[in-house]
């Protein structure tokens, strides 16, 4: 046990006395831990989150995407995950639940801890010197664990991939680029920790380098800053910049953006005003939690209101570009890569999607490499034939498992 693990374990103990015995574990507790933590001096205050910090320079030593800690669920031990797989550290012992309470607290200013007991979640950046001194963004999720205080940290590669890495077909990178295509709503879609925001951030850096043009960043919370090169780039953050995905994208258009960014279509409200920011001509990004393309068409229509649902069907015939939904799949040299779907909007999707033949999709995209389009099943075909990933981990991670089957067996 290190020298700070020691000395906070201290203060914490001297905090518990202060915080009255509870037999319900609830956000009123919550908020007792909290006062009692804001009235240590500001010298141990600052212990604590030392503590978090050191767990946090053991997650970038062990090169861990994500650290979690506390609730009921950590079994009082700190879990990193590593190359896909999430396992407790145990040489950094055991914490008791409320230990962690006490712990995470401190993480928090009044404003922040104010959001939190109000929504029971809180979503925030946070920054770490990392190795020699080089700032590290982490983005943070604070919640509720069966009454106790939980959080997951994701570490940001500050490191922002080349599009060109990516091997899209000419005909994507022009759908991409404001260069050659103005306007249209292009979406990044796939699971929590597919990847989705490292390539974002690819298209966004793509167009900041190669286009004289004004990037606004809406996201919850900004992870990568983008530097401004030939484009100007504005990040405004929900909480502190902007209080909605929805007032940020109104206010994005009285500032005369020609790309906008909306870091995650999460609801009806900003799924509504997405659509209208593409309809009125700009160039839209943003992304969903689904894992092909065509799912990705059926939740945006099924999310909102039935009376609505054939308007915003229509709108999203006519503004949709491109869609991009990704995995990251275990290679056979234990590392990740990555697998993607691609559908480029054409006439025959734009009359399926109006005409609620959203089967006929994943048929067109099959046959539509000219363009650039690839199912999700191809390209695992294409990199298990260069025995880049097993059979099993393709197998594994196919949305449409007889399909690839037969791809394999029948070589199509």
């Amino acid at each position: 046990m290190n020298h700070t693990m020691i000395e906070a374990k201290a203060i914490i103990e001297s905090v518990k006395r202060f915080v009255p015995d509870e037999t319900i574990f609830d956000i009123e507790y919550c908020k007792n831990i909290y006062t009692a933590v804001k009235n240590l001096e500001r010298e141990k205050l600052l212990v604590l989150r030392d503590l978090v910090k050191h767990f946090l320079h053991i997650m970038e030593e062990k090169e861990a995407s994500d650290i979690d800690l506390g609730g009921l669920g950590t079994n009082g031990q700190v879990w990193f995950r590593v190359q896909g797989q999430k396992t407790p550290e145990e040489s950094l012992g055991k914490f008791t639940l409320d230990e962690f309470d006490i712990l995470l607290l401190s993480l928090l200013e009044d404003k922040q801890a104010e959001i939190f007991f109000l929504n029971r979640n809180f979503d925030f950046s946070f920054i770490l010197a990392g190795r020699e001194g080089v700032p590290r963004r982490l983005r943070a999720a604070m919640y509720l664990d069966m009454g106790h205080v939980a959080l997951n940290m994701r570490m940001i590669d500050a490191t922002i991939r080349s599009l060109h890495g990516y091997a899209f077909h000419p005909n994507i990178l022009k759908k991409l680029s404001l260069e050659h295509t103005k306007s249209g709503l292009t979406l990044v879609t796939g699971i929590t920790g597919s990847g989705k925001s490292t390539t974002l951030d690819a298209i966004i850096d793509y167009n900041n380098k190669s286009v004289e043009s004004h990037i606004t960043i809406i996201a919850d919370p900004i992870e990568r800053v983008h530097q401004s090169h030939s484009s100007l780039v504005r990040h405004r953050e929900i909480g502190s910049d902007v209080l909605s995905f929805k007032a940020g994208a109104i206010q994005a258009l009285r500032q005369d953006p020609d790309i906008i960014m909306i870091g995650e279509m999460r609801d009806p409200e900003t799924i509504m005003v997405t659509l209208e920011l593409t309809d009125t001509g700009h160039k839209v990004y943003s992304t969903l939690h689904t894992s092909s393309a065509v799912e990705t068409i059926d939740r945006i229509i099924g999310e909102v209101p039935k009376e609505s649902q054939v308007q915003v069907k229509n709108r999203l015939a006519d503004v949709l570009d491109v869609i991009i939904s990704q995995k990251l799949v275990p290679a056979v040299n234990g590392k990740l890569v990555l697998v993607k779907e691609v559908l480029c909007m054409n006439s025959a999707i734009r009359a399926a999607i109006k005409n609620n033949n959203l089967h006929e999709i994943y048929g067109i995209m099959r046959q539509g490499s000219k363009t650039g389009m690839i199912t999700l099943e191809q390209d695992l075909k294409r990199l298990f034939r260069a025995n880049v990933i097993s059979f099993d981990s393709a197998m594994a991670n196919a949305n449409q498992k007889k399909t690839f089957n037969d791809m394999v067996k029948y070589s199509f």
